[in-house]
């Protein structure tokens, strides 16, 4: 009798783990479906919550892991997705090919976002092995070689991309564009004519296209492409960023403020390189136009977002005298007419001199006077040339030795050099022992405090 009992004990255990095993099968997929329902509904914040309270049960689910990440991805919160799509990457487990192939093309996607170029690459060398013929992955492994400066590497990605689709439009595009900078023209125009052939009207290929006529110096045309690809929002702020460098190249420094403005506005990421870049070479124009208050905002903008691009730093540190002192300031922005004034006024208050004659420079001015009069009998006046320079370039020796070969022509008794910047030292050990008194930003500074000038 008490071996019937054990075996229907056996027997009922055996059935209720049936059903437990039947149950789960059943619930599971609901659960699955509940969450997905709410993604696909744009419930991301409901989606989230219960993907995490199913995940307290199951934590290694990979599958509901990544329905955690994509609804933490599509709810803008991007860090959190890319902690949950981590933690499957590591596991390498996935219920289904087709699921693997979804997961990696989204990290893939998320890293190039990030500018995390190996992450992404490893992401796609692993879809690859998955699907070897995808032109895809072959097309976004040379973009970010591109980004990464490897041409020659972005290139062969690039053909490998269209030798498994003939009629990949992009692929053709870039790889015009990089034929073009290796010097290869025939066959980068070969490229480009192909991609314009199978789609004209392709944002892509317009935009690559009009770099290539930039760098041809088709500038009337370049711009007109730029312009047709900016219909093209992921594509705009490069497109307004490439019309402002244009406009740099031809000296037009109105219009390129107003395209690297517009770069700057339209960026869908303030952190993306696109973004600093406008800002940077706003910057750059507006300090072109001695406007330094919007240059130096600019830079800050930049400074704040990522401090160690460029030379915002030493930027921002040059013009720190701009930002404290009212003089430095003035002797910096103002117009031609004041400035050549200012520079009148030093001449004749600090060293009272008598001038002669004084003309604009493409750094500043120069000023041909002498000496003040003592009033001795037979006295001769002694000729001196005062240069004011304004720009942020340290003075080099070269620059001083041309100087003094002119004093000598010009039978000069002494020379006086006054900059807002620096000297370098060779050229202040080549003024030593020579009739040149150099006056640097800090020299200059105190002049201007006791000098009386009013604009």
């Amino acid at each position: 009798m008490s071996e019937v009992v054990i075996y229907i004990v056996i027997f009922s255990i055996i059935v209720l783990l049936l059903l437990v095993f039947i149950i789960k099968s059943i619930v599971s997929p609901k659960r699955f479906s509940a969450v997905e329902k709410s993604i696909a509904l744009g419930k991301y914040s409901q989606a989230i919550k219960l993907a995490k309270k199913l995940l307290v049960k199951n934590e290694k689910d990979t599958r509901l892991r990544y329905l955690l990440g994509k609804a933490y991805l599509l709810d803008g919160k991007t860090e959190l997705a890319m902690t949950e799509f981590t933690k499957i990457s590591k596991s390498g487990l996935f219920p289904t090919k087709a699921m693997e192939v979804e997961f990696r093309t989204t990290l893939a996607g998320l890293y190039s976002k990030s500018g995390m170029t190996d992450e992404a690459m490893q992401e796609y060398v692993l879809l690859l092995k998955l699907d070897e013929k995808n032109p895809t992955y072959y097309y976004e492994m040379g973009k970010l070689f591109e980004e990464r400066s490897k041409s020659d590497l972005a290139v062969s990605n690039y053909e490998k991309a269209i030798e498994y689709d003939s009629k990949y439009i992009q692929a053709y595009a870039r790889l015009g564009f990089l034929l073009y900078q290796n010097n290869q023209v025939q066959e980068a125009d070969k490229a480009i004519s192909r991609a314009l052939k199978l789609d004209p009207s392709n944002n892509e290929v317009l935009y690559n296209h009009g770099r290539i006529l930039r760098a041809k110096k088709d500038y009337a045309h370049a711009l007109a492409s730029f312009e047709k690809a900016a219909r093209d929002k992921s594509l705009r702020a490069k497109c307004f960023l490439e019309r402002g460098m244009t406009y740099m190249e031809t000296s037009n420094l109105e219009k390129a403020i107003f395209e690297f403005s517009r770069a700057s506005k339209s960026s869908l990421d303030p952190k993306s390189s696109e973004a600093l870049n406008a800002s940077y070479l706003l910057a750059s124009c507006y300090e072109k136009k001695r406007d330094l208050e919007s240059a130096i905002e600019e830079w800050r903008k930049i400074d704040a977002i990522s401090p160690k691009f460029r030379d915002v730093k030493a930027k921002l540190q040059e013009y720190k005298d701009v930002q404290t002192n009212d003089h430095m300031k003035d002797y910096i922005t103002v117009g031609k007419e004041d400035f050549l004034r200012l520079a009148k006024a030093v001449t004749e208050q600090k060293f009272s001199s008598t001038i002669q004659a004084a003309r604009e420079t493409k750094n500043g001015c120069s000023i041909f006077a002498f000496e003040k009069e003592t009033g001795k009998w037979n006295e001769r006046k002694k000729p001196q040339l005062f240069i004011f320079l304004r720009d942020s370039e340290v003075v080099q020796e070269e620059y001083l030795r041309n100087v003094y070969e002119g004093m000598k022509k010009q039978n000069m008794f002494k020379g006086f050099i006054l900059t807002s910047s620096t000297f370098s030292k060779e050229a202040l050990e080549f003024a030593a022992n020579r009739p040149i008194e150099l006056f640097d930003a800090k020299k200059l500074e105190k002049i201007l405090e006791v000098v009386n000038f009013k604009l």
